[in-house]
């Protein structure tokens, strides 16, 4: 196993260290935080002497006092801001930021940038989202659990470019392009579909307002405004409207990162100008006499120019995609999983997905485990043949069919995002909030089980495949 080296007892504290960056680095490395978080959570959740602290600190309401004559004034947190929904409705804003940013990179100059990169991930995508959604709806259509078939139309990029890094050549380059670019495109989908049909009820006022401030910062963009710190009071602004009026507040996320500039505020002429006037500034301070070590006054102060020379001459989304990727990985994603993984086992029937449908409930289990199991790899497979076949799509270099479908095979990693929108699902006014807890309940279940299998059958047809096809050659 790739961990044991991470692992592995050194007395220098150095080399230890070093080990510890390069397991930040790893692509596979959030994947194992975060089943480490899972499994911390489930315990958390079920043991007898934490659950209960753990789901009263998950229940803790948070609010911001500010005194006055009259009292104690509530202010920024909205009402009912708990633990959770401070997890789900604020931390999550920074990932849907940074998937956003993402995204619009890949569009911009990535693999999405061309029609002819774009097309056949995209299509495979939309076949990935479609029919693992039907295959949900079929099984639980007219029941309570109807309302969940977003649940298994996601995929994390995650875990699914973890194992393919795991697996190594076994993998055509060719294939590790088309899943990501595919796990781009899916979480575009993914983050449209939460914004459409699990918002709350729309206050249109607000969500006037929203827009006109969301007008406002596309014009200051088209200003040239390329100042981070301009587009954060716009942003808490944009949150507080999306929050009130409807609109899923994470969607503030993906909103901002669309306006954030992909452009410079320095140029490569201006850089090279202005960094060789700093260097040879720097270079003539080194004959002033002084007692001071490296770097001196002087020399301090056309440092400091210089950082802020190369900082300017970064695109400002670059900037934030770098600093908050890391954040977002081992401290924002790792605490989702630790409030959100953790279900009570209150009924043991959760593990059973392919238990009767229950003509009221439906199964939840069932529709999410056979829609990530079956639905993912059949939908991405099923719509890349279309588009090949069509002309419209090229197929990856040196794949084959049997490789793409066992690379399709790991789209059924739902996980983070599967999870996120079963806490969306289930709840209505003419559902009783125990029988919502216990849909999301078995759907979370459902998400670990379903993405669990889709992993391993993928990387054991990947493997099969890899060993079959190195024999034809």
């Amino acid at each position: 196993m790739a961990l044991i080296p991470i692992y592995w007892w050194n007395k220098e504290v150095h080399n230890f260290k070093i080990s510890q960056a390069s397991f930040r680095k790893q692509p596979w490395a959030n994947g194992v935080i975060l089943m480490i978080c899972v499994v911390v959570a489930m315990l958390l959740a079920n043991l007898p002497f934490t659950k209960h602290i753990y789901h009263s600190l998950l229940h803790t309401e948070l609010t911001i006092h500010v005194a006055s004559p009259d009292g104690f004034i509530d202010w920024f947190f909205p009402h009912g801001m708990t633990v959770e929904k401070f997890i789900n409705d604020i931390l999550m804003v920074i990932f849907f930021f940074t998937v956003g940013l993402e995204i619009k990179r890949e569009v911009v100059c990535g693999e999405l940038s061309t029609f002819k990169k774009a097309i056949l991930p995209v299509i495979a995508a939309f076949g990935g989202v479609v029919v693992p959604a039907l295959i949900y709806t079929v099984v639980n259509h007219g029941t309570l659990a109807g309302s969940g078939w977003g649940i298994p139309t996601a995929t994390d990029i995650a875990f699914a470019v973890g194992i393919l890094s795991i697996l190594g050549d076994k993998v055509p380059i060719s294939l590790k392009v088309f899943l990501t670019a595919l796990a781009i495109a899916d979480d575009l989908i993914a983050i449209l579909v939460v914004a459409i049909f699990y918002g709350g009820n729309i206050n249109l006022p607000l969500l006037g307002v929203a827009l006109l401030v969301v007008l406002f910062v596309a014009l200051m963009k088209r200003l040239g405004e390329k100042r981070v710190a301009y587009y954060f009071v716009p942003a808490i602004l944009v949150w507080f409207l999306f929050y009130y009026s409807g609109i899923h507040a994470t969607m503030t996320g993906v909103v901002m990162a669309m306006f954030i500039p992909m452009e410079a505020r320095y140029n490569k002429a201006k850089f090279h100008r202005r960094s060789r006037i700093l260097w040879n500034s720097l270079v003539e301070s080194e004959g002033v006499v002084t007692s001071e070590p490296f770097p001196n006054g002087p020399q301090r102060h056309y440092l400091r120019h210089m950082y802020g020379l190369t900082k300017k001459t970064i695109p400002p989304s670059y900037r934030l995609e770098h600093k908050l990727n890391p954040i977002v990985n081992f401290v924002i994603m790792p605490v989702f999983a630790l409030a959100n993984a953790g279900v009570e086992i209150t009924d043991p029937s959760y593990f059973n997905v392919f238990k009767a449908i229950d003509p009221v409930l439906g199964s939840v289990g069932l529709g999410i485990f056979l829609g990530l199991l079956l639905g993912k790899p059949l939908g991405i497979t099923l719509a890349s043949w279309i588009a090949i076949k069509c002309k419209v799509g090229a197929m990856p270099s040196k794949a084959s069919w049997p490789m793409l479908f066992a690379v399709a095979c790991l789209g059924g990693i739902g996980f983070t995002m599967s999870i996120f929108v079963d806490t969306l699902s289930f709840a209505g006014p003419d559902i009783d909030p125990a029988v919502t807890q216990h849909l999301r309940d078995a759907g979370k279940i459902a998400v670990l089980l379903g993405s669990l299998t889709a992993g391993v059958l993928g990387s054991l047809l990947i493997s099969i495949v890899a060993k079959i096809e190195k024999k034809k050659i």
